[in-house]
Parts: structure tokens; sequence; C-alpha cells
């Protein structure tokens, strides 16, 4: 999961607070004896003043630096075989011309650029810090953004020219630890002892200003003829399309000032972009609305009483849908020796729908089982209801196994939640979600919330036989009613094997055709039509996306391909799959072998050329 990007870290602003309280906490404990001296600086003149605050601004910087090099100690996390591919690659350099394998890009295919974003970290792999405060590790999403980017494009007699290219996103931090020092800098602050991640936090902040690294390896996306790579614990960074180079942060003209959504939403008809930004310190949650040229931003605080880790919003023609479940993170907890980010099974889950440009007062919240919904399908209005579609869990992967289960032993949780094999039992509670088996199983879900009434209708969309994430569309349907959906779907052998998540096949929903269905508890359903995409044995894909056919406004919502990256695990070859939705369960109509392989990822995104700056 992406969160996943997700991605997921401490947000934003915090970092200021966080900061302040620490040195307002040792300026209280000064000796007597450092005092005067404190008060002779303050009466030097200006220029000196200066001068001394930058000699001892150089001066606590290298001691701070030299008491985590001696007291703090990175060690790798160690991959198992079946984790190969989870492993960091190097920059290939400059575009490598590519030739489809098998089949061929039909004409009608649009010219683009492919683009897939993903975690890559410097250094080797994923780091622990060990101390004396005890372990803080990096969490399964953390890692610095690399961008997979394949080019679609046509010569001047209409033959198809395919390249292929990847680059590391370079943001501030990115730059600080690879070109400056060369070395991992920050330490972990997602998972570990709380006192370890205490430390962490706090000395990330003092020495680089950040409490975390701004990694930018969830997602990327087109607004208003610009590209932008984003996870959401900041800014996006926006790119040059054609080299994949990091430009600058995208701030929306200094009107946005905190951490970003990975899943922005272009709002139906208006090109509007719908934003929101979470944070560990208040306001937790605010919501945005970019105008359709980038240039202008109405914001408005939701006053959100806890602190979420909300990774996906949703648009209609007239609405936007807020998810608000018990995926937290508290600063609270975490100073009475519990976790930073948690999913608390006992915890209210809830959704609400707030006109375009609305505020706090004007959300109408509708309460909901208890639930993790990382991903949305799409949302859309329906007579008196607004109708929300996501694949939905009852506990979260992020950022890891609990306290009582300990980080020595997260192979054994990851493998346990992903062994589906006898998942068939509805569970609609969290009361005993960690009782057997199987506790990551994600169904495509259905919540219609009646806008006149205030009650809710919940319902399960698929069954209990595939565990089904990373949800996408033909964009084109974005916040309107739609026949067709998609999602990658979960090999449970292979991810409890390998204890990470590896997706086997595609799924194709069929979200106007249904059937009735019993379960095992003889429990009656009506579930959806479900086509699948099966690939070979020990092949996976990541990153899938829809991409309609070049001028098909008009046609059928499903006239065009899917496009996804595919990794042979026997051989250890990626290949780009091109998919016709409208034949799905057909063999892929093009295969492009890629000249090095690219590791398991995130979300990818595809930029038509008329879109490109």
């Amino acid at each position: 999961m992406a969160v996943p990007s997700c991605a997921l870290q401490v947000n934003g602003s915090f970092q200021t607070h966080f900061i302040s309280e620490s040195f307002n906490h040792l300026k209280t404990s000064l000796s007597s004896a450092a005092k005067p001296l404190f008060r002779e600086l303050q009466q030097l003149p200006i220029k000196k003043v200066n001068n001394v605050s930058e000699t001892m601004k150089n001066t606590s910087g290298k001691m701070l630096d030299a008491l985590v090099n001696s007291m703090f100690k990175f060690v790798d996390q160690p991959l198992l075989p079946s984790q190969k591919n989870f492993a960091p690659v190097e920059e290939i350099g400059s575009l490598v011309e590519i030739n489809c394998t098998e089949g061929e890009i039909p004409p009608d295919f649009a010219e683009g650029v492919y683009i897939r974003n993903g975690n890559n970290p410097l250094f080797g792999g994923l780091k622990s810090a060990v101390s004396i405060f005890g372990q803080s590790h990096q969490c399964w999403v953390d890692g610095e953004g690399m961008l997979h980017a394949v080019y679609f494009k046509k010569d001047q007699h209409g033959s198809w020219i395919i390249s292929y290219k990847n680059r590391y996103v370079e943001t501030e931090t990115f730059k600080l630890e690879k070109h400056i020092h060369n070395k991992p800098c920050f330490l972990p602050v997602l998972q570990g002892d709380a006192s370890a991640v205490l430390a962490a936090l706090l000395l990330n902040g003092l020495r680089f200003g950040a409490v975390n690294k701004y990694v930018s390896n969830t997602n990327v996306f087109e607004h208003s003829g610009r590209v932008y790579s984003v996870t959401e614990n900041y800014l996006p960074q926006e790119l040059d399309i054609s080299t994949l180079e990091t430009l600058s942060d995208w701030d929306v003209n200094g009107a946005w000032d905190r951490p970003f959504t990975g899943h922005p939403k272009k709002a139906p008809s208006s090109g509007e972009l719908v934003i929101m930004g979470t944070d560990a310190k208040k306001p937790y949650y605010v919501l945005g609305v970019i105008s359709a040229d980038g240039k202008k931003l109405h914001k408005a605080d939701l006053k959100f009483k806890r602190s979420v880790y909300s990774h996906d919003i949703g648009v209609t023609q007239k609405y936007n849908v807020i998810i608000d479940h018990p995926l937290t993170i508290d600063i609270k907890r975490l100073v009475m020796g519990g976790q930073l980010m948690k999913y608390e099974k006992e915890g209210f889950a809830r959704i609400g729908v707030m006109p375009r440009y609305g505020d706090a007062e004007s959300v109408k919240w509708f309460e909901v089982q208890a639930n993790c919904t990382l991903h949305i399908l799409n949302c859309f209005e329906e007579g008196n209801e607004v109708v929300v579609r996501g694949c939905r869990a009852l506990t979260s992967l992020i950022p890891g196994p609990d306290d009582d289960v300990g980080f020595n032993n997260k192979f054994e949780w990851f493998s346990k939640g992903f062994n589906f094999a006898h998942h068939t039992k509805d569970v609609s509670s969290a009361d005993d979600i960690f009782a057997e088996p199987g506790y990551f199983f994600s169904r495509v879900y259905e919540w219609r919330l009646n806008m006149v009434s205030g009650e809710v209708e919940e319902k399960n969309l698929t069954g209990t036989e595939f565990s089904m994430e990373f949800p996408f569309i033909n964009d084109q349907v974005t916040g309107l009613k739609h026949k067709y959906g998609y999602t990658q779907v979960v090999d449970s052998m292979a991810s409890s094997t390998c204890g990470m998540a590896k997706f086997g096949s595609l799924a194709k929903l069929y979200l106007e055709e249904s059937y009735a269905m019993t379960s095992a508890e003889g429990k009656c359903e009506e579930l959806i039509k479900v086509e699948y995409h099966k690939f070979e044995e020990n092949n996976f894909c990541n990153g899938s996306v829809f991409v309609a056919r070049h001028g098909g406004k008009g046609m059928e919502e499903d006239d065009g391909w899917i496009v996804t990256l595919v990794h042979n695990e026997e051989t250890d070859v990626t290949q780009v799959h091109v998919i016709d939705a409208s034949r799905f369960g057909s063999e892929a109509i093009a295969k492009l072998t890629l000249p090095q392989r690219v590791p398991y990822g995130f979300h990818g995104t595809f930029v038509s050329m008329p879109s490109q700056s």
C-alpha cells in the first residue's frame, strides 16, 4: 500500500511546534552558570550578535552531528530472497529506446508518458537506527521516490518510438543526504521504541528543520499543464516531464503552506483540483480547491478533533467527499510509550460530504462502521444519495505491527495478515479481526449516503475469494456514475510467503451487473460481476492505470487500455503490459521489455502529450 504511500510521515508544520517545545524545555533547564553568558550575548551590538549567532549555529550543528554519529548506528533491514524486487535500483541515465517484445501498440493509442512512482531507498535499502534509546525503523512505504517513465511517441510516418527513463525525485532532503552528506542522516521516526522515535523526531528537527524526510514517492499527477510528484507529508514537486528533472516545490503561489494529499482529484466539468492536507497538530485536516488554471485557492479547516492519516479524497459534481477513519497520528500516545501512528480498532469512522466551496459547518457527516479505507474507487450523486466506493479493510498495513507484536516479529505479522487461504468469514467489525489469518483482506465496498434523511446503506460489492487494492477508473468518469472499475488483486500465497503485498492479477468490476451469493455463515449478499486478467506464475503487477483511446470521448467507458508494470521473478525482468480493457481476460496486446528491472512501487499515471508544458 502506498501510502502509499504510503509516504506516511509525521507531517509538515508539526516540526515547528515540536522543536519549539524542545527548545523551551532546554531553556528552562539551563544551569545558573550558563544564564549570565546568554545575558551578556544579548547586550552585544547587532552585527556582532549576528556573527556570534552564525558561529553558534555552526558549532551546535557540528555538535549535534557528532552526537548522532557517536550514539546512533544505521543498519540495513534484511531482505529475503522472495523480497528481491523490493530492493532499490540505480538511475539508468539517458533515455533508452525499447521495442515491443510481443504484439504491438495500436495506432489509436494516445501519445504520452506513462509514469510510475515508488520508493527507492538511498544507500542500499531501508534502514533502522540503533542507539541507547532503543531502535527506530523505516517503514515499508519509506524510501526516496523514483520515477519510471515510458514515452510513447510517433515519428513523422506514424510509427511508434518508445523509450524508457528513470530518475530520483530530488527533494530538499534528498539533496541534503545524497549531495551534501552522501550518507544516511535522518533518523527513522515511523516505527520503533517510543523513546527512540522521540529522540529521532527531536534530533532530526534540531539538525535539519524537518522531523522526517520529504520522500515524494507515492503518486504523480497533472494539473493545468504541469506534472507533479507527491507524498502527503510535504508539498508536491513540479517535474520536467521530458527529463524527469525536479524543478521546484509547488505551494499554489504561496497560498498552501502544509502537507498535500497523495491523491488529489479533478472535479468533473470544472477541472478544479480538490486537495487536502493532514497534520499531527491543529489544524488536523484542511481541504483545498485549486482553480483549473492553478492560480487560485479556496481553503477550509474542517476542525477535526484528532489527527487522522487520510490518504484519499473523493469528488462528485457538487461535493467533496472526506474519509475520517481511525488510523491516527498521536504525539501524546508516543510520549506515553505507544505508537506514533496506529489503527485504533475501537475508534470511530465517518464520511463527510461537503459542498465544493464549503467550510467546516457545511459538511454533512455520516457515521459508518469502523474500517480503514485508504483508496477510493469513485464517488457520484444519484438522486438524494452520494455514492462512495472504495477498497475497505478492517485494519491497516501502515505502519506495521503494534507494540505487542514487535518489529522483530513483523514478518510473521505481515505473513499471517496476507494468508487468505481460509478467509471465507465475513467479519463485520474489527473486534476479532486478528483472531484468524487474513486480516489484511480488502473488499470493494459501497456506502450510499442519503443527503435528505441522513441514513447510510453500506455493503460489500466483491466477495471473499480475492483481496483487492489500488483501485482505478477511466479518469473521464471521475465524480460521475460509472459502469466499470479496476483493481489490482493480491496473490495471497506469494504475499504471505514474502511478507509484503504482491499483485498476481487485475480485476475488472462490472458495477451494473450483480448476482446473489450466500456466504459460509448463510448470509445472502448481492455482489457485482468481476472479470480477471491473470499473469503467469511468479509475475506480479504494480502502478496500473487506464488509458482512454485517443479521441475516444463519447465512446464506451471501457474503450481503452490498462497499462501496468509486470515483473517476472524467475527471470528478474520487468515488462510493460498493455491490456485491452474491453477484452480484459485476453492476453495483453503488447509487452515491452525494459532495460533494467523496476522495483515494485505505488501509483502510476498517464500524461497525454497535449497536457505537457
